[in-house]
């Protein structure tokens, strides 16, 4: 069986001392070993990539900027080929795939601007004969840990950045998915990038610690849970790194009784079972302002629920795929079987669907009469469960969303523009749709959530991931005449 291994310095490295499996979620067979890398090796991949930073730093930015421009054609070229290995380790259907191939080389292309993210700041004579300017200069080797739900789009949003301002990276994908990571690497190296400069190592928590750990790897991103997210965040920052950790969401969907109903039940089903919830920016929680709403809404994603399509991401005809893993479907399909017992009403149980062969296929569920307390309500499912939450009033449904832990991503439907315009300032949530179910940033902007769904203080791609992923420094200058000379023994002053 084939071992996928860790990509150092341009070359396939890796004992394999210690694997994990590898599944086809369509099926449920293994097709892959990944090498689970020892401390020594991540530590030996950090030593590689330290001294190719400094060559990677000192090369100018045109030339630099030539390598995004090469990788994200290169992107487009291969995107047939990069959305069949995502679909085969991730079972997400290949449209699915292709799309977030698509939203990665936004990223690519906001990076390839690296001339202008990268200027500083002059200010001249601010006092006699003295200047100021600023550099913005790389942290150096950073750690890049992504999750198995986007295995393109996430390492390309944090590696494009980390890689336009001249820092190398250590990227530590998911090893459930593992082989798209490669992929990248390689397509990155073809594009020009040296050798040496991303480097991926797969394995388990004994890997993440030598990241988080090592002292040449000054700054950590991630995406995952939020237990994990907070971890990783404490671990690192007391080691004195730069952290963005991505945690968890329950995003919530308001419909005001004025919305476009047929609108928002089709953006309700797209976003709750699109890609099999297994999104951060999934849709969990519809939340119905008044019980004719509610009423109304749930026949009508009821009745859309039972012309989707589930199958294998290589069938063209299907329009949702299986779960990453055997657990994970079981865990949702739990979450489902004890809804009743809390009091909610199970509309749709899409764990009664079954499926041919042994993958780990899943149909999707609609509970609605849901509260908070109740588990599925209060728990990030990422799975295909739609929960309803009826409310009396709109002051009551942004009460709800602002009590909750999570504050990733929200929507809300309506014709009114007033609303729509209280809502943007009420709302205390990082992301926020405006009859857009997904309100997932261009790449133009940052991407990232408020209270438990992110530690750390920047944002993920964008400007707030240049911000990051560089330190800035201010100079001071002053080049006194020839015959000048002078003493001052007190404190400086700019007048």
């Amino acid at each position: 069986m084939d071992v996928i291994r860790h990509h150092i310095g341009g070359t396939e490295a890796g004992a394999a001392e210690r694997t994990g499996p590898v599944f086809d979620p369509a099926t449920g067979a293994q097709v892959a070993q990944v090498a689970f890398a020892s401390t020594a090796e991540v530590d030996a991949a950090i030593a590689v990539a330290v001294e190719a930073q400094r060559t990677w730093a000192a090369m100018g930015l045109v030339r630099r900027a030539d390598v995004f421009f090469r990788m994200r054609q290169l992107l487009i070229e291969r995107q047939d080929q990069i959305a069949a290995v995502i679909t085969r380790e991730h079972g997400k259907v290949l449209a699915d795939a292709k799309g977030e191939i698509s939203r990665g080389i936004e990223n690519v292309e906001f990076a390839a601007g690296l001339v202008h993210l990268l200027k500083g700041e002059h200010s001249t004579q601010v006092a006699g004969g003295v200047d100021v300017h600023t550099l913005k200069q790389p942290v150096g080797v950073v750690g890049a840990i992504t999750p198995f739900n986007f295995p393109v789009m996430v390492p390309l949003w944090m590696s494009a950045s980390a890689l336009a301002a001249g820092n190398a990276v250590i990227l530590k994908p998911s090893e459930k998915d593992p082989s798209a990571s490669v992929l990248l690497a390689r397509l990155w190296e073809e594009a020009g990038l040296p050798p040496g400069v991303l480097n991926v190592v797969h394995g388990d928590k004994e890997a993440v610690d030598a990241i988080l750990d090592s002292p040449a790897v000054g700054a950590v991103s991630f995406v995952g849970s939020t237990p994990i997210a907070r971890s990783i965040y404490e671990r690192a920052a007391g080691h004195g790194k730069r952290v963005q950790a991505l945690g968890g969401a329950k995003n919530h969907m308001i419909v005001m009784p004025d919305a476009d109903l047929d609108g928002a039940a089709d953006a309700a089903v797209s976003a709750a079972y699109g890609s099999a919830g297994e999104r951060c920016m999934a849709i969990s929680v519809l939340v119905a302002v008044g019980d004719t709403t509610a009423d109304a809404l749930v026949a009508k994603v009821a009745e859309r629920m039972a012309r989707l399509r589930i199958g294998p991401g290589t069938d063209p005809a299907s329009e949702m795929g299986p779960l990453i893993t055997r657990e994970h479907r079981d865990r949702v399909a739990g979450y489902v079987a004890g809804a009743a017992a809390e009091g909610a009403t199970v509309v749709v149980d899409g764990t009664l669907a079954e499926f041919a062969g042994d993958g780990f296929f899943v149909g999707t569920s609609l509970v609605d009469h849901v509260r908070p307390g109740m588990r599925v309500y209060d728990d990030e499912i990422f799975g295909p469960v739609l929960s309803v939450v009826r409310a009396a009033s709109y002051e009551e449904a942004v009460e709800l969303v602002n009590a909750n832990p999570f504050a990733n991503g929200t929507a809300l439907f309506t014709r009114d523009g007033g609303t729509a315009r209280r809502f943007e300032l009420d709302i205390q949530v990082g992301m926020v749709g405006i009859n857009v179910p997904l309100p997932v940033p261009i790449g133009a902007y940052s991407f990232g959530g408020w209270k438990q769904s992110l530690f750390g203080d920047s944002h993920i791609y964008g400007p707030e991931s240049i911000h990051f992923y560089t330190r800035s420094k201010v100079v001071t200058t002053r080049w006194p005449q020839p015959s000048e000379s002078q003493i001052d023994l007190g404190f400086p002053s700019n007048h």
